[in-house]
């Protein structure tokens, strides 16, 4: 389960990313309890906007970031990107210290954030395939999202008992400070030891290009269009938790943050479940899909506060088992040339239907109340789910081929390898265990 922790590289980018991630999500249980407690009269629309703006520049820019990702060196892009992220947290939290933060700052500074965001993203997620092999990479990945679950754990409950005790501005300096440590472990690599894939000459087109590598594999237009739609309109619990503790469950902060942390129960043992299987299954991507629309439902239709907070462990574990799975899936099968822009465009559609989808789940709360905010959101992601389920059953039944042993029900290609019939990065070109593809 925790293999890649043997290399040392690893164990400082673990390590510096747990204590940033820990600051990042008190950061956001502070900014929305700021935008709908503070700055606003619960204005659900507000932080429904807040958080959009956070991710629209990944949805705008997120292709060319991604081509920036593939040509330059990622080590370094990532230290620029943490340090204008933390810079970003600093300037927030003064404003609400001194007292003079207003609405319109909390948007400036979401947006300066997401541009960061936007580039830091691709990079963040193809370097984890510098620091380990192709072996390893699997179990890396679902680390990956153990240490941001485990830190999602903590961060909203801590946060939730500072609002309380002290106000929000604690929240956003201690974010600030979360990034040095990231900072410290990059500096600290062996860079002797890291394996930089080849970077991208440049040349006209090649955002283009890497739309279209990924247009010539169905598996990946799949992934990417499900995963959009349930990144879009179901994802936003974010924005929901806070309207679901304030309006129907009449709570304060600690119970927005212990929210977040129950969630994060879910989602931190499917991570480590992910790290333990080690590989990727279509099954696990589909049935994560499906079953998170089913108990996002569930979860709309409790009675309390307890019911309701006991049914986000299934929808966290759901969730993170739909979204480790595509992003293991893109991470060994695309190929590394363009392992940077297809992460990009799968970043830009899994958070940048944000902009679009928090408005519209806050509008839906503001006008028909917080139940029909997240049980619309989970109608949508469960469809969608059952839509790429027939999907892949239909191509199951059309597509000639010695059977699911050896090849994939969605395009066609041997498992485990591109679908452009070349050995995926790291193996043997033999090798037919079951295709690996990452959120």
């Amino acid at each position: 389960m925790f293999s890649s922790l043997a290399v040392p590289n690893y164990r400082l980018w673990a390590t510096g990313a747990l204590v940033s991630n820990i600051g990042t999500w008190m950061q956001r249980v502070a900014q929305d309890w700021l935008v709908l407690t503070v700055l606003t009269d619960h204005s659900g629309t507000a932080v429904g906007i807040t958080t959009g703006l956070q991710f629209l520049p990944i949805l705008l820019l997120g292709p060319y970031a991604g081509l920036i990702a593939d040509r330059h060196d990622k080590r370094r892009l990532l230290m620029a990107t943490q340090t204008a992220m933390g810079l970003c947290a600093l300037v927030l939290g003064l404003l609400v210290l001194t007292g003079t933060a207003e609405l319109w700052h909390v948007y400036a500074i979401a947006t300066a954030l997401g541009l960061a965001s936007a580039f830091d993203a691709p990079a963040r997620q193809a370097f984890v395939s510098e620091v380990v092999d192709a072996g390893q990479l699997p179990n890396a990945v679902a680390l990956n999202s153990a240490s941001f679950n485990l830190a999602r754990l903590a961060g909203p409950g801590v946060a939730g008992l500072v609002i309380a005790w002290i106000g929000t501005a604690p929240a956003f300096l201690v974010n600030a400070a979360s990034f040095a440590a990231v900072l410290l472990a990059i500096g600290r690599m062996d860079v002797a030891a890291l394996r930089p894939s080849a970077r991208a000459p440049r040349g006209r087109h090649q955002i283009l290009e890497g739309v279209r590598y990924v247009k010539g594999r169905p598996d990946l237009v799949m992934i990417l269009v499900l995963a959009g739609i349930i990144g879009t309109f179901g994802l936003n619990f974010q924005l929901t938790n806070a309207m679901m503790a304030t309006e129907v469950f009449r709570e304060g902060p600690e119970a927005y943050g212990l929210l977040g942390t129950v969630m994060a129960v879910g989602t931190l043992a499917g991570a480590l479940w992910a790290a333990r299987r080690g590989r990727f299954r279509l099954r696990y991507l589909l049935g994560g899909a499906v079953l998170f629309g089913v108990f996002t439902i569930a979860a709309s239709l409790m009675p309390s506060f307890w019911w309701y907070a006991a049914l986000l462990i299934p929808v966290g574990l759901a969730s993170l088992t739909f979204l480790n799975s595509c992003n293991t899936s893109i991470q060994l099968s695309v190929e590394p040339r363009f392992r940077g822009r297809v992460l990009a465009l799968y970043m830009a559609v899994i958070q940048g239907g944000t902009p679009i989808g928090a408005p519209l789940v806050g509008w839906v709360g503001e006008a028909f109340g917080a139940r029909w905010s997240v049980g619309v959101g989970g109608g949508i992601a469960l469809v969608a789910g059952i839509w790429a389920l027939v999907l892949v059953r239909r191509r199951m039944r059309t597509t000639p081929g010695p059977g699911p042993a050896g090849t994939s029900p969605v395009d066609g290609s041997a498992e485990g390898r591109p679908a452009t019939g070349r050995p995926a990065a790291g193996r043997p070109a033999g090798n037919q265990s079951p295709r690996t593809t990452t959120p």
